[in-house]
């Protein structure tokens, strides 16, 4: 009899050859993942860089600060010798204070070839770790639900987004006054009201179709207009800072009251409800402009659509149909809704300007100043169309 002895069989081992096509594709794929990203780029992407740099915020980056960026950025292996840094600020401190302040930074960057030379890659990869880039949606992992875009990445509360608040306390103020006055609240007749109300018989007093925003009826009025207002105002602050929203607001308020004393001549105006459908429809206009940075986009735009369309309905059902409130100006609120689109379109920042969009937002932009535009001259022009002034 033969004996046979077991065999023992293994996987043949990867050859030298296969791990060096290995390393040479782990080492492409790093490459690509730090891509670098331009450096001639605009001056406000400088001024972006340079307000990272300035961890203090004084205006000024000091030797100190410009090590620790890059330091931190770049990673520990690229550990610039303090004498290359010396070299580097001195080229750039023109007035030898021993800073460098953002003109001195702008030229550094832009004019020096020693800083291009060796900042180059450093910089590169310290924007890709701390500056968001824009473009085509981020790729979704496996197994991790991610709720907010790049759109959502841009809330801050640096600055603080208080514009939206201080106009709500001088609404509370105003509506105050005239309750310690008058000893109610029910009633627009205090000094206040008086004087900053929109009188459709003291058009001449040009500021009443702007301060009205500042008068209100009652507790209810007031208290409705500031909690929409600042529900949909300081959100919009804090991605696109306070003057626009601001002007946004205002836009809506003029237009109400000019729309008003177009089509109900005889309507006095009062609270900033003109102002708050502003804010409602510029929320429409950056999901309009910013659609592919949004998460959910379709969503918050039918969600609003739903809003606008139910208020505007009931409103119309009630003055036509069961006569409630007959001399409630409907159209002040349909105006600044058309004004709160017109110039959010064109104001409201865009993450990612795309070609039809610039046509959009000129488009808006001639649209709102042309409408704007016909009130006022209507209110020039035809002084007979309305009631007799009373002063």
């Amino acid at each position: 009899m033969s004996s046979s002895s077991p065999i023992s069989s293994s996987s043949p081992s990867p050859s030298p050859y296969y791990h060096h096509q290995q390393q040479q594709h782990q080492q492409q794929q790093q490459q690509q993942q730090f891509q670098s990203i331009p450096l001639d780029s605009v001056e406000s992407q400088w001024e972006m860089l340079f307000n990272r740099f300035d961890r203090n915020r004084d205006g000024k980056i000091s030797i100190n600060e410009l090590h620790h960026v890059l330091k931190q950025g770049a990673g520990e292996q690229y550990n610039i010798p303090p004498k290359v840094l010396a070299v580097i600020a001195s080229k750039a401190d023109h007035n030898q204070d021993g800073y460098i302040n953002f003109r001195e930074f702008l030229h550094l960057m832009e004019e020096e070839p020693i800083a291009k030379s060796l900042t180059t890659n450093l910089f590169n990869k310290y924007i890709h770790y701390t500056i968001v880039p824009r473009g085509p949606p981020r790729l979704r992992t496996a197994g991790v639900d991610r709720t907010d875009g790049d759109y959502e990445d841009e809330y801050s509360c640096n600055p603080p987004a208080l514009c939206m608040v201080i106009v709500s306390l001088i609404e509370v103020l105003f509506f105050t006054w005239d309750v310690l006055k008058l000893k109610t609240t029910e009633s627009i007749q205090g000094p206040m009201a008086s004087m900053f109300i929109y009188n459709p018989h003291r058009r001449r007093e040009a500021w009443r179709f702007l301060t009205y925003m500042f008068v209100h009826v009652g507790q209810t009025h007031l208290t409705v207009n500031l909690i929409v207002q600042l529900l949909l105002g300081v959100p919009l602050e804090m991605v696109h800072r306070g003057w626009r929203v601001v002007l946004i607001y205002l836009s809506g308020v003029l237009a109400g009251s000019l729309a008003t004393s177009v089509t109900d001549p005889s309507v006095y105006l009062a609270g900033a409800s003109g102002g708050v459908y502003a804010l409602i429809t510029a929320h429409v206009a950056t999901i309009i402009i910013n659609w592919s940075e949004i998460e959910f986009a379709i969503y918050q735009l039918l969600v609003f659509a739903f809003l606008i369309t139910f208020d505007f309905g009931s409103s119309i059902y009630n003055r036509y149909f069961v006569n409630v409130d007959n001399q409630i100006g409907y159209t002040a609120h349909l105006a600044g809704a058309i004004a709160g689109l017109l110039v959010g379109v064109y104001t409201l920042r865009n993450l990612n300007v795309r070609p039809w969009e610039k046509k959009l937002c000129w488009s808006c932009f001639v649209i709102y100043v042309l409408l704007t535009g016909s009130g006022v001259m209507w209110n020039v022009m035809f002084p007979e169309y309305f009631s007799k002034e009373q002063y």
